[in-house]
């Protein structure tokens, strides 16, 4: 089975922490035996000239191997904030040539698409050029936000339905694209996995010491720096938390980059708690195991969300969250045993922290949450989903005629046809 994955959101050399969920689920199914892959993920054109912080795509490696993965970059033309409408369109002609001559040396079977629109909207047209069956995965944002703006919900609709099937990370996802009118039984759920060899328990003093970081209660969040992942509510709940009696000794730690870090700067300086947070800046996925193992309680106040890896790894390293009910963290956090939700108001994510504080947490009781979360289940079902996509000859090959189609029948992989295929062993931790 020969696979062509279709992205913007992929590693490269100049932005290496890019969507690291989906290189982690696809390289693993590249280790799959008799499953090939190349990676498309295009960067929109900018020239060479240091303008604004725009000028890094034109360093972005036209090809480069990452993990063995052949991967290329073509350029696409965009025409930011109010071109959006026509992204998916000048994607396909844009990267069109690049896959043509791709193909004669890699005869793909299927499009794996990441991000319904634009990538899954020009996948499907490549699709459609090169009569491929097209696989496209909802990640979250693409769905929870996009979908709000009337005309991209139409692209939406015509990308999910023109697909021949569709994954989402999680059962609220899942039901977010059924109401787009797709049918329910097209639509499989595949969540995120973590790979327990790169995030494990650690001693916190050991941690703590290498980062540099002090000996007090530690709260960690992590993720880009937008306005959805509520990095201003969790800093005013916790200046509330460091003044109250029992909060001398507690410290706010945030790792990630992004637009938002010199409003959070401002906001940390007027709380007057400049000396209890630490805005960490882009870490590198190796070392944030370090990170995690350095917390006390993992908090994440999204106001939307997918699967989010950061409290999946968060997990993994056995340390507990405080999280808000939002997209797939109710199936994450689906026991008191691993963490608590809250809901998105100062008052109530203080009370649940503080309750986070004074409960007992048993890490060997986190981490036996977290073996059914690895990536390697999630490849071999997104190996059985591609199997039945080519079986059911939705989109046959060049030449070859159109079989019958399978039916409507739910063909959503189940456990006992993943574990056939690979044993669900435990992970001996380091």
């Amino acid at each position: 089975m020969k696979v062509l994955v279709f992205t913007t959101l992929y590693p490269n050399n100049i932005w290496p922490n890019h969507g690291v969920f989906i290189k982690e689920r696809m390289a693993q199914f590249a280790t799959l035996d008799g499953c090939e892959m190349k990676v498309v993920a295009p960067v929109p054109y900018f020239p060479p000239i240091k303008l604004n912080w725009r000028w890094r795509f034109s360093q972005v490696a036209k090809y480069e191997v990452r993990d063995g993965i052949d991967v290329y970059h073509p350029r696409y033309y965009m025409m930011p904030k109010w071109g959006m409408i026509f992204y998916g369109v000048l994607m396909f002609f844009s990267v069109l040539s690049t896959v043509k001559r791709l193909r004669n040396d890699f005869d793909f079977d299927l499009i794996d698409a990441h991000f319904v629109f634009p990538d899954g909207f020009a996948a499907v047209l490549l699709g459609k050029y090169f009569n491929k069956p097209v696989i496209v995965s909802a990640r979250g944002s693409d769905i929870n936000l996009f979908s709000t703006f009337p005309i991209i919900r139409r692209m939406l609709s015509y990308t999910l339905k023109e697909a021949t099937r569709v994954i989402a990370v999680s059962q609220a996802l899942k039901g977010a694209i059924t109401n787009l009118r797709v049918p329910a039984d097209k639509v499989f759920v595949v969540p995120n996995g973590v790979d327990m060899k790169k995030f494990y328990p650690l001693p916190k003093e050991s941690a703590r010491s290498e980062l540099n970081l002090p000996k007090k209660r530690i709260i960690l969040s992590v993720g880009n720096l937008t306005a959805n992942k509520g990095f201003d509510l969790l800093i005013k709940v916790f200046s509330r938390l460091a003044n109250d009696a029992s909060g001398d000794d507690l410290f706010l730690v945030i790792v990630g980059e992004g637009a938002m870090r010199r409003q959070l700067e401002s906001l940390i300086t007027s709380l007057r708690i400049d000396d209890k947070v630490k805005l960490v800046g882009a870490v590198p996925h190796e070392r944030m195991h370090l990170w995690y193992n350095a917390a006390d309680i993992f908090c994440l106040m999204s106001e939307r969300e997918g699967l989010p890896n950061v409290l999946l790894e968060s997990l993994a390293c056995g340390v507990p969250a405080v999280a808000t009910p939002v997209g797939g963290i109710p199936e994450i956090i689906s026991s008191d045993k691993v963490g608590l939700m809250t809901g998105r108001e100062e008052s109530k994510i203080a009370d649940t922290i503080r309750t986070a504080f004074a409960k007992t947490w048993r890490a060997d009781e986190v981490l036996e949450h977290m073996m059914k979360f690895s990536w390697e289940r999630s490849a071999r079902t997104v190996q059985l989903i591609f199997q039945q996509a080519l079986e059911a000859g939705n989109a046959p090959r060049d030449g070859e005629p159109a079989r019958k189609n399978a039916g409507t029948r739910d063909l959503i992989p189940s456990d006992a046809q993943v574990d056939s295929l690979s044993e669900n062993r435990r992970i001996d931790l380091p």
